[in-house]
């Protein structure tokens, strides 16, 4: 019988007639948003991608707490705080299980924070005038850089591997449509990655250097695709009828999380597990509420 170790397991030097031990990997959790049509007050929770009940980190009844982002070291979480009547309140930080909350000054009104790699800066989106653009800034809100000059909105920033670029949502308020573009901070060039006219939001860039997002498409329910940063490679994730949204690599890679639902306030919104490939498709949380921008810890 053999005693080789299960895929996985790591040991150490082992002295003669020492007993291996076998370290397990570690669980690498998703912060989501919540809420329900009884409690409309959103809150961060997060759960293991094995699934079992979430753990709720915040807990704010006058104010909700929203798009949720992982520092690398999984130690803290970025997200939107904003209060009653939609006055946005701004970016805060607060521990990976809650507490010790922070705001991050000159984010007033600000939105989609994305963490970067290196964990010294975080991006986020801030309106000028009529349109909103993106900024960057380290974690103590200074200096805060602005990166776009656009005549449209520019949503859900989201770091490259390196941390030379970002991807981003360019949105066309008044036609409906959303392209995904790419910047480089050291010279601020921009470049699309998909076509005008289209109608693509909230992407994610993978430590595998590839791009997924949401893109409503000719049967008119949103679908996950997957695009290589210089736009080639486009392909489809997902095809149910069903809304698919706002997904989150993996630190591996290898599977995603997204919401799928939502046509309506009554209609429920959960998370959901998936390979890059479309395979696999797992249900991961289904209470009666609305599950939203999650965000795999690295």
């Amino acid at each position: 019988m053999s005693g080789a170790l299960a895929p996985g397991a790591v040991t150490g030097v082992v002295r003669p007639g020492a007993v291996p031990v076998r370290v397990v990997p570690v669980d690498r959790p998703i912060v989501f948003a919540r809420y329900s049509m009884a409690a409309p007050v959103e809150d961060l929770y997060a759960i293991s991608p094995a699934g079992g009940a979430p753990v709720k980190l915040t807990h704010t009844p006058a104010v909700s707490d929203v798009m949720p982002s992982w520092s690398p070291d999984g130690k803290r979480v970025a997200f939107l705080r904003y209060g009653s009547g939609g006055a946005i309140d701004g970016i805060w930080t607060m521990k990976s299980t809650g507490g010790d909350l922070k705001p991050v000054p000159g984010t007033e009104g600000a939105s989609d924070p994305a963490w970067s790699p290196d964990g010294k800066r975080i991006a986020y989106s801030k309106p000028v005038d009529s349109q909103r653009e993106l900024y960057v800034a380290d974690v103590d809100g200074t200096p805060a850089t602005r990166l776009t000059y656009s005549a449209q909105d520019e949503f859900h920033p989201t770091w490259s591997p390196d941390g030379k670029n970002l991807a981003f949502s360019r949105a066309d308020i008044a036609s409906g449509t959303s392209r995904l573009m790419r910047i480089q901070l050291s010279s601020l060039v921009q470049t699309p990655i998909t076509l005008a006219g289209s109608h693509d939001w909230t992407p994610d860039w993978s430590s595998g250097n590839r791009i997924v997002f949401s893109r409503v498409d000719a049967t008119g329910f949103a679908h996950l695709y997957v695009i290589r940063p210089d736009g080639s490679g486009t392909h489809r994730i997902t095809s149910a009828r069903a809304n698919d949204k706002n997904p989150s690599w993996s630190p591996d890679g290898r599977r995603l999380v997204f919401t799928r639902g939502g046509t309506d306030d009554a209609d429920p919104e959960h998370l959901f597990l998936v390979r890059a490939d479309g395979t696999a498709l797992t249900q991961l949380t289904k209470a009666d509420t609305h599950d939203l921008e999650a965000d795999w810890r690295p």
